[in-house]
C-alpha cells in the first residue's frame, strides 16, 4: 500500500500507509432511550471537568448533548424520540473550517474526522457561530476537579485551557491508539473493533453504531444507505458524516428543522 501525504491535528505534515477513510456514525433515535449514558461516558474519556456553580446551559461544555423532540399532537397520540447531538462531522464545506482565522480547525483529509486544535484557538468564537447544529463549546473557566478526581483523568487526552472552543473530535486519540497496536502487530489497517468512540461503547441499546463510511462491507455503510437512514439540516449541502435512522415518518421529517429549538436538552 503506497504513502501518502496527510495532515494530523497539530498540522504537522505526515507519511502514513493508512487507506483513506470516512468514519461516521448512524444514530438509531428508535431505539435511543435519552439515557444520557453517552454523555457522561464521553465526558470521563475526553476529561471534561465538571461544571462550576456559575455555569448555565449556555455556558457548559457537553460535546454531545441529547435533545428530546415530539410530534405535536395531544395525548393519547403523542410520540416522542431523543436526538443524541454531536459535532455532525461535515465534508463539504465545513462551516467552522472555513470561517476559523487561526487554521485551529482541520479537516483532516485521511479520516474525514474535524478536529480542533485548541493550542492555536484564540477564542473568537467565529465557528460556534458558524455551526449549524449548534455543536460547539466555549471554555469560560480553566478546569477543575474535586480534590482526587484529578487521579483519574484520561493520560491519553489533554484538558483545554480557558479561552479555547471544543468539540466532539470522535476520540480521535482512540484512533491513534489502534494504529500504534496494528503497527506493533505489523499490520497495515487497524482493526474496527480497535477504535471505536467512548459514547458508542457506553450505549446500554446500542443504538449508535460507528465506522468506516467508505468500506462497503461495514454495518454502518449498509446502515447509511437504508432508506430510513438521513442526515440534519442536509438541504445546508455540509454532508455530515452523522446518520440518524427512524422507522416513523414523522421523525424523519424533522431533520429539516433545527432540533435544538424544539426543547432543551436532556443531556
Amino acid at each position: 500500500m503506497a504513502n501518502y501525504e496527510s495532515r494530523n491535528f497539530s498540522g504537522i505534515a505526515e507519511e502514513t500507509n493508512y487507506r483513506k477513510s470516512r468514519y461516521g456514525m448512524v444514530i438509531d433515535v428508535d431505539r435511543c432511550t435519552g439515557c444520557g449514558a453517552c454523555v457522561v461516558a464521553c465526558a470521563v474519556e475526553n476529561n471534561v471537568a465538571p461544571a462550576p456553580p456559575a455555569a448555565t446551559d449556555r455556558t457548559g461544555i457537553t460535546p454531545i448533548r441529547v435533545y428530546k423532540v415530539d410530534n405535536g399532537l395531544p395525548f393519547p397520540d403523542i410520540r416522542s424520540v431523543f436526538f443524541p447531538i454531536t459535532c455532525q462531522q461535515c465534508e463539504h464545506h465545513t462551516p467552522c473550517v472555513s470561517v476559523c482565522p487561526q487554521n485551529a480547525v482541520a479537516l483532516d483529509e485521511s479520516t474525514g474526522i474535524v478536529g480542533q486544535i485548541p493550542v492555536r484557538c484564540l477564542g473568537c468564537r467565529y465557528c460556534i457561530v458558524a455551526c449549524p447544529y449548534h455543536a460547539r463549546y466555549f471554555n469560560w473557566w480553566d478546569p477543575t476537579w474535586p480534590a482526587g478526581m484529578e487521579k483519574t483523568l484520561n493520560p491519553d487526552v489533554s484538558p483545554r485551557m480557558r479561552g479555547v472552543v471544543e468539540k466532539c473530535n470522535f476520540c480521535f486519540h482512540r484512533l491513534q491508539a489502534a494504529r500504534s497496536k496494528a503497527a506493533i502487530e505489523g499490520k497495515k489497517d487497524i482493526d474496527p473493533a480497535d477504535y471505536v468512540p467512548a459514547c458508542v461503547a457506553a450505549c446500554p441499546t446500542q443504538a449508535m453504531t460507528f465506522g468506516d463510511l467508505l468500506d462497503e462491507n461495514s454495518g454502518i455503510s449498509r446502515l447509511a444507505k437504508n432508506a430510513n437512514s438521513f442526515r440534519l439540516l442536509e438541504n445546508l449541502g455540509t454532508e455530515p458524516k452523522i446518520y440518524y435512522r427512524s422507522d416513523q415518518e414523522w421523525v424523519k421529517r424533522l431533520a429539516e428543522n433545527d432540533l435544538t429549538e424544539k426543547e432543551k436538552p436532556n443531556g
